[in-house]
């Protein structure tokens, strides 16, 4: 049998994240367009991540340090989600990949790195 992969969805995980660099060359060198979770791996070479913003989660973290601090109760604290997505697209990437990104992705992108 010999088939292959069209694309990659590069889920979140510890593991794979500490492989974002070689999963992105991998991606590259066998001429795979590939999603990712943070908009960091589409700054490395990634060709489209979506995922929560990563400073927007820091962000959450110390706010829900500072209420502890304030003597909030952690049991008592209500669980919070990530509520800032981002769509990043590498045009650079999608050209090196003979791809074309409809017009329609680099209006909704919250950013096109050329």
């Amino acid at each position: 049998m010999s088939e292959k992969a069209d694309a990659l969805n590069v889920f979140s995980s510890p593991f794979l994240a500490s492989l974002y660099q070689e999963i992105i060359a991998l991606a590259a060198e066998h001429r795979l367009p590939a999603i990712y979770q943070w908009k960091e791996h589409a700054e490395a070479g990634g060709l489209v991540s979506y995922g929560p913003s990563l400073v927007g989660m820091w962000r959450q973290c110390a706010m829900i340090a500072v209420k502890i601090l304030r003597g909030a109760k952690p049991a008592e604290m209500p669980v919070e989600q990530p509520t800032n997505f981002e769509l990043v697209v590498n045009a650079k990437t999608a050209k090196s990949l003979g791809l074309t990104i409809p017009s329609a992705l680099f209006i909704r992108a919250d950013e096109v790195i050329e």
